[in-house]
């Protein structure tokens, strides 16, 4: 199979995690004791910075091309919290981290060069705790700051070119079909054996996991308890083992290694945070069919089949307002809404306003609600659009300018501040802001079309025009060097 007949996400990432594959990298010079030497840290012919390039780039085409890509606040912001609490208690807290979701039913999570650690929704939804989610995270946070997937093909350097392809596209791929490509494009069984190999370095990123598990205050009881799930899920389901097994073997070492470290351990009961324990509901309640959803989740809390009343009546808000059902679902919210402040139960019963077409009563919530929660992400990004469909864009640009600083890398705010300044019709900052949001999506093309509109606004002033020229320049030389690379068949650094 040649690559351009894969899935053109994943074909155009090939040549970014070829480069990924195909140098040995740094790795810190201190092993965890009794660990196996897994690499030779010496040679450093991948930095920190190449990585980031990589990871990157293998980001924006998921986001570009993946409809699964989540994009909504509420999610992206819980899982950086988490995984940023977990990274400040890592062995390696001079990487930057960014954690992103893929609504995907299977448990799984997967960590890219550069410090991009992917989550599937099905993880979480899951998780039978906070603390099993965290162990998953510090696990994956381990193989990054420990440089797994560079070091897994540099120890003989014997791998070839299509096999780390190939490996690279089984990391990613997420059904049968992907998986299968990447046995043809390489050789599966030199794949089986590399996986084989990096068993060694799950061991590493399962001792260096457990001690950030522990110093970030999370049940690390958590971590054996999740392996012994997932063996006995693979044994029940031979065929169709979870995902996280493929990439991630369980076995008996392993979880009898994470029984070991627990012994001697005082006990430590981890409660779930709210956030969680909202999260969970709220992924559960928009997966599968509607009609189907809901009535599982009436049925489940009828019964009392829940672990937590407040997160289970919000779930079952959250499938009413999927199902359209706004009054109910605002009935359904509104004891929570008296009785519990949480920015998630507030970004709630203003979106069932919306659905009922009070955008006022919408806005006037979520502004109350940031009074005490300024910088939440989620609310903040929720009253930018209240704002929008009121008309006053004035304000929302404002806003966005200061969410932008924040986080200069949501494709989201860019256009939402494109949206504004036309409105406002300020036509270059529209385009410059639209042409910002394309660079974040992967569209190099559409973004600088985007700055060569902005050049013939006819509006901007002598500053906004030479910024505009610098960026045009710096993306038509990102365009060209992208160019010659796919042309050469690997990237150029």
């Amino acid at each position: 199979m040649r690559i351009s007949s894969l899935p053109a996400y994943l074909s155009a990432c090939l040549p970014a995690l070829l480069l990924a594959f195909s140098f040995p990298a740094y790795s810190p010079p201190a092993l965890a004791d009794g660990l196996p030497d897994l690499g030779d840290a010496g040679q450093v012919l991948l930095s920190p910075q190449m990585e980031r390039r990589i990871g990157e780039s293998v980001v924006r085409e998921m986001r570009l091309r993946d409809p699964e890509f989540v994009d909504d606040p509420e999610l992206t912001e819980y899982i950086n919290v988490l995984g940023n609490r977990l990274v400040a208690n890592s062995q390696d807290v001079r990487q930057d981290f960014e954690f992103f979701l893929v609504r995907d039913s299977t448990m799984n999570a997967f960590a890219m060069p550069g410090g991009f650690i992917g989550v599937h929704t099905g993880l979480i939804v899951a998780a039978q705790s906070e603390s099993e989610l965290a162990a998953v995270l510090a696990h994956e946070i381990a193989h990054v700051t420990q440089r797994h997937m560079a070091r897994m093909v540099s120890k003989d350097g014997q791998l070839s070119m299509a096999m780390m392809a190939a490996m690279a596209v089984a990391l990613l791929s997420r059904n049968t079909q992907l998986g299968s490509a990447a046995a043809v494009l390489g050789q599966s069984a030199a794949i089986t054996a590399q996986i084989g190999f990096t068993r060694d370095f799950e061991r590493e990123a399962d001792r260096l996991g457990f001690l950030t598990l522990e110093k970030s205050q999370f049940d690390v009881r958590a971590m054996p308890e999740f392996f012994l799930r997932l063996q006995k899920a693979g044994r029940l389901y031979e065929n169709n083992a979870p995902a996280y097994l493929r990439t991630h073997p369980v076995t008996t070492e392993r979880i009898a290694d994470a029984q070991n470290r627990i012994q001697g351990l005082g006990y430590r009961q981890k409660p779930d945070s709210m956030d969680f324990q909202l999260v969970r509901a709220k992924l559960r309640a928009e997966q599968g069919a509607a009609r189907d959803t809901l009535a599982q989740l009436q049925g489940d809390f009828k019964d009392k089949k829940y672990s937590n009343e407040t997160a289970a009546r919000f779930g079952l808000a959250v499938a009413l307002l999927r199902s359209k059902d706004n009054a109910r679902a605002e009935a359904e919210l509104a004891p929570l809404v008296k009785s519990t402040e949480h920015p998630m139960i507030a970004g709630l019963a203003a979106r069932i306003k919306q659905a009922k077409g009070d955008n006022l009563g919408a806005a006037e919530t979520i502004k109350l609600a940031l009074v005490r929660y300024p910088n939440n992400r989620a609310l903040n990004h929720a009253y930018v659009e209240a704002l929008q469909q009121q008309e006053r864009h004035a304000e929302a640009a404002a806003l966005l300018d200061e969410q932008i600083r924040n986080y200069p890398r949501t494709a989201q705010l860019y256009a939402l501040r494109a949206k504004s300044y036309a409105s406002m019709g300020k036509r270059l900052l529209q385009h410059q802001s639209q042409a910002e949001a394309y660079v974040l999506q992967g569209s190099l093309p559409a973004a600088i079309e985007q700055l060569q509109l902005a050049q013939k606004s006819g509006d901007g002033d002598f500053y906004q025009l030479s910024s505009v020229d610098a960026r045009l320049r710096s993306l038509r030389q990102q365009m060209e060097t992208e160019r010659k690379e796919a042309k050469e068949g690997k990237p150029g650094m």
